[in-house]
């Protein structure tokens, strides 16, 4: 596990704590604060996540990821070149 999904899902739970605590006390402030950092969390675990299925892509394979890049690379200039 990375850090990136470690700080997203305590990021959550912060998140996730601080909403509550909004709709118990009656404070919208706290409301959207704790719902913008859930969201912010769950977005960063994702992101984790799919550093981590990156990584083990380039592990497993390294052939198959260097023609996935040139293969994208080589769609990209030729895009950039009809500019």
């Amino acid at each position: 596990m990375n850090s990136d999904k470690i700080e997203g899902v305590m990021d959550k739970v912060v998140g996730k704590t601080q909403e509550v605590a909004g709709n118990v006390t009656g404070d919208e402030r706290l409301q959207a604060e704790g719902n913008a950092r859930y969201v912010t969390g769950a977005i960063q675990e994702k992101y984790g996540d799919a550093l981590g299925c990156v990584s083990d892509l380039v592990k497993k394979k390294p052939l198959t990821t260097v023609a996935i890049f040139a293969g994208v690379s080589l769609l990209a200039g030729l895009l950039l070149r009809r500019r």
